[in-house]
C-alpha cells in the first residue's frame, strides 16, 4: 500500500520497474490507478495536488532530482514508466540488441526525424524540450512528427528525461510552465554502465525480465509482456 513518496521509491527499488500511472496494459504499476480514478485502498496519495510527498505527478521529477539509480521516460507502450539502474541493462539489451544508433539508422529502424533530434542532443548535451524543438528546426506543422520521434528515442532508450527547467524570457525572467529536460542515456547513467548491458544476451534479458514480471503479476499476458520488454 503506497501512502507517500518514500513508500513508492522503496517499492520501485524492490520491483525494478513500473508503468508511470495506472495499469491499463495489464503488466505492472506500483500506482495502479489513473489520475481520474479512485485508489483501490485508503491512501492520501492523489494526482495533481502539487504535494511532493503524496502526488505521483511530482514523484517523477523527485526521483530524477534526488536519485541517480532510477530512470523515468516514455518507456512502455509509448507511455511513461520507471526502470531502476539494476534492471536498466536488461531492457537496454533487449531494446538495442547490441546495435549502435548508426547501425539502427542504416537498417531503417530509426526515423530521420529521430536522427535529427538525437544529433542535436549529441551536439548540445542536456536540453529542455522547448530548446530542443527549436534547435531541431521543426516547424509548427511538424509538431506531431517531433513528438513521435521524441517518444521513439525514449522507447529505444537513446534519450531519457533528466529533470525540468523553467523557461527564461529575453529579459531573463522565468515564465510559463517548466520544460522537461532530455539527455542521452549514456549521459544519464555514464558510459561505463553500458558496457554491462552490452554483455547481456538478448534472450537472457527477456528471460530475466519475464521472470520478474510474473513475480509481480502472475496473470500478465505473454504477448503484452513481449511488447513491454521490446518496446
Amino acid at each position: 500500500m503506497i501512502k507517500n513518496y518514500d513508500d513508492f521509491v522503496r517499492k520501485l527499488c524492490e520491483s525494478g520497474f513500473s508503468m508511470g500511472g495506472g495499469n491499463s496494459e495489464g503488466i505492472y504499476s506500483i500506482i495502479n490507478w489513473n489520475w481520474n480514478e479512485s485508489p483501490p485502498y485508503e491512501t492520501p496519495v492523489k494526482w495533481h495536488t502539487g504535494d511532493v510527498d503524496t502526488d505521483p505527478w511530482e514523484w517523477r521529477i523527485r526521483v530524477l532530482d534526488e536519485r541517480d539509480d532510477i530512470a523515468y521516460a516514455k518507456l512502455f507502450f509509448k507511455k511513461s514508466g520507471f526502470i531502476t539502474k539494476k534492471w536498466y541493462p536488461y531492457f537496454l539489451a533487449v531494446r538495442r540488441q547490441g546495435k549502435s544508433f548508426e547501425e539502427e539508422y542504416e537498417e531503417g529502424t530509426i526515423s530521420q526525424a529521430a536522427k535529427v533530434i538525437y544529433s542535436v542532443i549529441l551536439e548540445n548535451g542536456t536540453l529542455p524540450l522547448h530548446v530542443l524543438k527549436k534547435l531541431s528546426s521543426f516547424s509548427k506543422p511538424d509538431n506531431s512528427k517531433f513528438d513521435r520521434a521524441l517518444i521513439e528515442l525514449q522507447m529505444k532508450m537513446y534519450l531519457t528525461m533528466c529533470g525540468i527547467q523553467q523557461k527564461i524570457s529575453k529579459k531573463g525572467e522565468e515564465y510559463g510552465w517548466s520544460s522537461t529536460v532530455f539527455c542521452t542515456t549514456e549521459n544519464f547513467f555514464g558510459e561505463e554502465f553500458f558496457e554491462k548491458a552490452s554483455k547481456i544476451d538478448v534472450q537472457k534479458g527477456i528471460e530475466e525480465i519475464t521472470k520478474q514480471i510474473l513475480k509481480l503479476n502472475p496473470n500478465a499476458d505473454s504477448k503484452k509482456m513481449l511488447k513491454f520488454m521490446k518496446g
